[in-house]
């Protein structure tokens, strides 16, 4: 058995009557606990010996909106490929989701045993917040506030959750799935005013979807040198 495999059971043995579940999916071992506990798993994680997490190396926000639904769809690429500026004009397919929108990841990390472990954690609330684990993991502070500043996520008793990444007057959340990617406002100069004005965002919303090229000439060369190899 290997050393996941066995983190893997000892977990299930330790937290079987508070997570929700523990899977080990490509080497990548992740146990989603219920938000009322995580206070109680995060300290035990950190504390037990045999376990021994000590060192919180990231948080994160997800959001689970748009999960399974996609821009854009095919079988198998043309020879021309897709324009990389096109407007979506498909009717999207409904999301597959049904747990919380927003969930909290935590990545640590065991120096002693050399484990790795996510910590995922769902947020029921509305507006979403989770407890903040910063008196467990020191590291957790500037993560707590990008998660807050990205996702709208709040943090309880976070000692001082503010923006970290947008302007102070920043309206909404960046990493949120119905945020626009050009955003709502933009900024520029105005030489008759002499001052930066703001103003709402000009930029046209496309769907960037990948190019497939075919016929590449950086390998034409190639070919014709293996084909003479051949012949030799």
């Amino acid at each position: 058995m290997s050393d996941l495999r066995k983190l893997q059971q000892h977990l299930h043995d330790k937290f079987a009557d508070v997570m929700s579940s523990c899977k080990l999916v490509n080497d990548e071992l992740t146990m989603v606990v219920p938000a009322e506990k995580l206070l109680v798993v995060a300290k035990m994680l950190r504390d037990e010996p045999d376990l021994g997490f000590d060192m919180l190396m990231d948080v994160c926000g997800v959001d689970y909106s748009t999960y399974g639904v996609v821009d854009w769809q095919t079988e198998s690429a043309t020879a021309t490929g897709f324009d990389r500026g096109v407007k979506d004009d498909s009717e999207k397919n409904a999301s597959i989701w049904t747990q919380p929108r927003f969930a909290v990841v935590y990545h640590l990390l065991s120096i002693q045993h050399n484990h790795r472990l996510r910590l995922r954690v769902f947020a029921t609330d509305e507006p979403p917040m989770v407890d903040s684990v910063i008196d467990i993991w020191k590291s957790a502070d500037w993560f707590e506030r990008e998660a807050f500043d990205m996702f709208g996520i709040y943090f309880r008793n976070h000692p001082d959750l503010r923006r970290i990444l947008t302007d102070y007057g920043f309206v909404g959340h960046p990493f949120r799935k119905d945020f626009p990617l050009s955003g709502h406002v933009e900024v520029r100069y105005d030489a008759a005013q002499e001052r930066v004005v703001y103003q709402p965002v000009t930029i046209e919303p496309r769907t960037l979807v990948p190019r497939v090229i075919r016929k590449d000439s950086r390998y034409l060369n190639q070919k014709d040198d293996q084909e003479q190899t051949n012949v030799c």
